[in-house]
């Protein structure tokens, strides 16, 4: 009979175990951006199943108040959450900002990832010593980028631009249009005529529109992307963890908006690229953050 129960706990134990490592990630950020993040956990960790949350009804967070990034923040964690995420990535820049320590504190047994800006390589790598950061109001007032700023960049020159308008054209499907350039060159010519030779994308959505960025800059500057480097911190987590998945099989993503189904369905394929097959489904939430039909 002890060898029975014995045989009974382990099989049980085996399996709570594979139902956490086979458990989805969840991410979200205020809109298509945090796809820049999922598209390198997926080169990186292609058996998770993923739920990617864009809460496109609130979008930009940048202009908003902390306190309410925070509060959709909070929101958005309890359904993923509800919904067996094993880990939370907190694709955005300005909701890591605001919400990353509530966000642990609040939830205490789910791990959570956020993205950092990416000044330390950027500093580290300077040649002249300037180097710029692209990002939004919401990222730049939060304490994660002074500390960041702080602990970093002694005897490198950091210029700041905030691109007003440049998510909401992101979000659109403008990558490349004449406003998009527009914007980014009011952002960068004068970090140019300053001598940056680094910039960081300091927002999520920003990564989309590296080619236009690159195009405007030239050769001698390096833009830095963060989501390798989440990416990978995500992968650190779920190994320390023992929470990796086991599957052997390409892991499900499953698409949520708190917008509109169809604008987001319909621009998948162009940002994702070869990693979106088809038209994918898009689930819709209403503004608390709860499904509906």
């Amino acid at each position: 009979m002890d060898t029975e129960k014995t045989f009974v706990y382990l099989w049980f134990s085996h399996l709570l175990i594979k139902m956490k490592n086979t458990a989805p990630i969840g991410i979200f950020d205020s809109g298509v951006g945090g796809l820049s993040v999922l598209r390198e956990i997926r080169r990186q960790l292609p058996a998770e199943k993923l739920i990617f949350l864009a809460d496109q009804g609130h979008v930009p967070y940048g202009p908003r108040s902390l306190a309410q990034v925070r509060q959709f923040s909070e929101e958005i964690s309890r359904y993923l959450i509800s919904q067996g995420a094993k880990l939370v990535v907190v694709a955005c820049n300005a909701a890591s900002a605001a919400a990353l320590h509530h966000l642990r504190t609040t939830f205490p047994d789910t791990p959570f990832v956020g993205m950092e800006p990416a000044v330390k390589p950027a500093a580290e790598r300077t040649r002249s010593g300037v180097v710029g950061v692209l990002a939004t109001p919401a990222t730049f007032q939060g304490k994660l980028y002074a500390s960041v700023i702080e602990r970093f960049t002694r005897g490198v020159t950091v210029l700041q631009a905030t691109c007003p308008g440049l998510v909401l054209q992101i979000e659109n499907g403008d990558l490349d249009g004449d406003e998009t350039r527009t914007i980014l060159e009011d952002a960068l010519r004068p970090m140019l005529a300053r001598g940056i030779d680094r910039v960081v994308m300091g927002c999520t959505h920003y990564p989309f529109v590296i080619p236009l960025i690159e195009e405007i800059t030239g050769p001698g500057v390096e833009v830095i992307d963060p989501a390798p480097a989440v990416a990978r911190q995500v992968k650190r987590v779920l190994n320390t963890r023992g929470l990796v998945s086991t599957e052997s099989a390409l892991g499900a993503v499953h698409y949520i908006t708190s917008g509109d189904p169809q604008k987001l369905s319909q621009l998948l394929p162009r940002l994702m690229g070869e990693m979106c097959v088809g038209r994918p489904d898009v689930k819709h939430l209403d503004a608390d953050f709860q499904a509906t039909p």
